[in-house]
Parts: structure tokens; C-alpha cells; sequence
């Protein structure tokens, strides 16, 4: 039996009566394709009005189907209705103008640095987490014989990078298994494999396979003490949790806007100190890497992390990433954080009930937020998050890292009280 999660509101006459300053179909799914149907400053106007402290009026904002529950936000975080309007808004500008609107960027750059507490010459815009993390990897001056340390619960994206340089290079590459009880002990591991070849730290900010937090201050904290580059895998933390990158103290930090920010796809950004900038050499260079040249032998870097951007770029999507960013802030980053951690912890409470069932998202609250992974013993975990999806309407996430045989849940801003009743009903008719 498919678990629906009740009749949705019309969707017009939910907008119309929501967004003051913008036509109703203005937020349509592929409404009129006029170009100039609203401005961005009404759109924002409407976002103002909207009473966001109700989630079913924020899960309205999303054109997410409502005939399955969808779980797999780790995995592709959908885009709102005024993240894809202003897409379309700005694609329609550029066909008409046939300009690439580059100089949007400074602006999209700047919104995303006082987001996440950093410079904007601090920021460069690429695809992906994975995208990021390579060019951390990549540009950092490792000889043979120097030591990598990150989790071994670390993303494909997050993980291959530093595997083709042992591959080719001969760097080492060494791996902690994190422990999902203490905060504290996650860093004990992380140091005990520490010796005088270690260059550097990576670590998953919040595990996918399992949503485990580390404590990246402490590890930024014993890094900077040794001269050892720490490296973040934000992949899960960027938009799930509130972030401040200086204060966090690491080096560089890699992101994807695709998930929990639910911007659009291939809307990454890579964080670099600015008192690392010069320690990371550009593996990729086209225009806009530079900040002057004289062919055939004078070149110089642009100083800011955009030497790390080159060729043309879609500006419609990094007015998507832009709008994705103002429609958290709108809803509060805290209020976020807090909505997902709550259902977890509520579904959590439920599902301990179900006989035979391990959770194995840490219960330590400094440790866990808004992911949670778990596992029936000796069985199919692949097959178990397909009949939750095909039979219940439960879409979730298959976990196979590191043998786990899990299914990972995502909590999100789209999410009601009622799925957690939903999620427990499918398990239960599973188990």
C-alpha cells in the first residue's frame, strides 16, 4: 500500500495567496515563459510574507511529489519553486541579451560568503564537493612518502582524489574508522595515526553513509598546532547545519549545492583560507584564473580562490544557488537545523521499538542531526530500501560503504511530523 502524505494544497491558490509580490503563476512549474513575468525584488517581497514558521507552507514551496515521502536529501536535495524561477528568470535573460551575465557573479559570491561566515575572495564556484575536494588534492605540494589522513566512511568524491595521487605519486594514504559514541574519540584516532610525514587531514564533516559530526574546531585546533592542512568534506553539513568557516578554523572546505541547500546541480564552491590561498596551485587554468598575461611568457595568478574558476559558466544556475541561499535565511538556518535534528530524534525513538532493528546515526547529541541510518541484521538492505520506496512510497537511501547494509533517512525542511509515522508504519510491515 502506497503511505501518501495527504492532499496537498492547491497549489495556485496556495502561492497566490503566499507570495504578495508575485503573480500566481509566477511560481508554477513552468509557467509563462515571458520574459520579466516577475523581478527578483517581488519574488523576495513574497518570500517575506510567507508564514514560514508553519513546515507545511515551506514543504508547498517545493514541487516534490506528494505521492511518496522523499528521503535521500543527502543524496539530491530537490530546488523550491523560487529557486527554479529564478533560473528561468535569468536563462530567459541571457537568450534574450545573448550576454553570459558573468558579472553577476560578484554578487552571488558575496551572498554566498556572508552565508557561510568567509571572504568572498575566499570563494571559487565549481560543480560539486567532489570537484573541490580534487582541487585540494590536486593543487597541494605532496612529495612521495607524505601521509594523507581521512575517515574511511568518506564519499567516492572525497576519497579517489587522494587515491589517484597515492596511485601515481606514491603519497600514503591512511584511514581512521570513526567511532560513533564519543566526540572526543574521533580525534584521538585522527592524532594517533599522526607522524612527522603527515600533510594532511580530511574528514567528512557529517559522514554520509551514517551522519556522523565531527568536531572540526577541535581538529582545526591540533592541525594548525602541527602545520598539518585540514581539509572539509562538507558535502552533508552546507545547508543541513548553520556553518561559520572562520570559526571553524580549517583550511579549505568543499560543497555542493545540489543537497541539503537544494540549489541547483553543478553549483558547488571550495572555501580556501586566505592565508592559504598561495599554497594551492591550480590544477585546471582558462580565463578568469588569471589576473594578467602577455603571451608567450607572463602570467600571473588571480589572488583571490576564483583563480580556480575558468571558461564560461552558467550564471543562471549560480542565481539559482543565490535564491536557494536567501530562501534559508528566510526560513531561519537555526529553525533548519533544529526541524531536522527533531524528527530525527522522533523517528529515532520510534523505530528502537521495532524488534530486531539497529540504528547506527551516533546518539550522542554533539555527534548526530539530521540523518539517520539503520539496519535489520542479516538482511538485504538494498532490497529493504526498495520495497520501502516501491511498496510504502518511502524514498530512502541504500547504504552499502564499509559493508554497513544500512538505509540512511534525510530530514529536511520538506518534512511533517506525520512522515515519521509513515516511515515507522513501512518498516514495521517490513520487519
Amino acid at each position: 500500500m502506497r503511505i501518501r502524505t495527504g492532499k496537498p494544497m492547491n497549489r495556485k491558490t496556495f502561492l497566490t495567496r503566499a507570495l504578495a509580490g508575485a503573480t500566481a503563476v509566477s511560481l508554477s512549474p513552468f509557467g509563462s515563459l515571458r520574459a520579466g513575468v516577475v523581478s527578483d525584488e517581488s519574488t523576495l517581497q513574497g518570500l517575506s510574507a510567507l508564514d514560514l514558521t508553519d513546515w507545511s507552507h515551506v514543504r508547498e514551496l517545493f514541487p516534490l511529489t506528494h505521492d511518496r515521502v522523499y528521503f535521500n536529501t543527502g543524496g539530491l536535495g530537490p530546488p523550491s519553486y523560487p529557486v527554479l524561477e529564478a533560473m528561468r528568470d535569468q536563462a530567459l535573460r541571457q537568450a534574450t541579451t545573448g550576454e553570459t551575465h558573468h558579472s553577476l557573479f560578484a554578487e552571488v559570491r558575496a551572498t554566498t560568503a556572508r552565508f557561510f561566515g568567509a571572504n568572498p575572495k575566499e570563494i571559487a564556484f565549481n560543480r560539486n564537493a567532489s570537484e573541490g575536494n580534487s582541487i585540494i588534492a590536486a593543487g597541494l605540494d605532496l612529495k612521495r612518502g607524505d601521509e594523507v589522513i581521512f575517515d574511511s566512511h568518506a564519499h567516492p568524491g572525497g576519497s579517489f582524489p587522494w587515491m589517484v595521487r597515492q596511485k601515481e605519486e606514491g603519497i600514503r594514504v591512511r584511514i581512521f574508522e570513526p567511532d560513533s559514541r564519543r566526540p572526543e574519540t574521533n580525534l584521538e584516532r585522527i592524532l594517533d595515526l599522526v607522524n612527522e610525514r603527515t600533510r594532511v587531514i580530511q574528514v567528512s564533516h557529517i559522514t554520509a553513509p551514517t551522519g556522523i559530526l565531527f568536531d572540526a574546531e577541535a581538529i582545526a585546533g591540533e592541525a594548525r598546532k602541527r602545520g598539518i592542512w585540514f581539509h572539509i568534506d562538507g558535502a552533508q553539513s552546507a545547508g543541513m547545519i548553520p556553518l561559520d568557516l572562520h570559526q571553524s578554523g580549517c583550511d579549505s572546505f568543499a560543497a555542493s549545492g545540489h543537497k541539503w541547500l537544494n540549489a541547483p546541480q553543478e553549483t558547488g564552491f571550495l572555501y580556501i583560507a586566505e592565508d592559504r590561498l598561495a599554497d594551492v596551485a591550480s590544477s585546471h587554468a582558462g580565463a578568469y584564473s588569471d589576473a594578467g598575461y602577455d603571451l608567450p611568457d607572463q602570467f600571473s595568478y588571480n589572488p583571490a580562490a576564483q583563480r580556480h574558476e575558468y571558461g564560461t559558466r552558467d550564471a543562471a544556475s549560480l542565481v539559482g544557488l543565490e535564491r536557494a541561499l536567501l530562501l534559508q535565511e528566510h526560513i531561519g538556518r537555526e529553525r533548519i537545523a533544529a526541524h531536522g535534528k527533531d524528527l530525527a530524534g522522533k523517528a529515532r525513538q520510534r523505530l528502537a521499538e521495532i524488534r530486531g532493528l539497529e540504528i547506527l546515526t551516533p546518539e550522542h547529541p554533539a555527534m548526530h542531526n539530521s540523518i539517520l541510518t539503520f539496519r535489520f541484521k542479516n538482511r538485504d538492505a538494498r532490497k529493504m530500501a526498495g520495497a520501502l520506496s516501491n511498496t510504502h512510497g518511502l524514498r530512502c537511501r541504500h547504504v552499502s560503504e564499509r559493508d554497513l547494509n544500512a538505509v540512511r533517512v534525510s530530514w529536511h525542511v520538506y518534512h511533517q511530523e506525520a512522515d515519521v509515522e509513515h516511515l515507522e508504519a513501512g518498516i514495521r510491515a517490513l520487519a
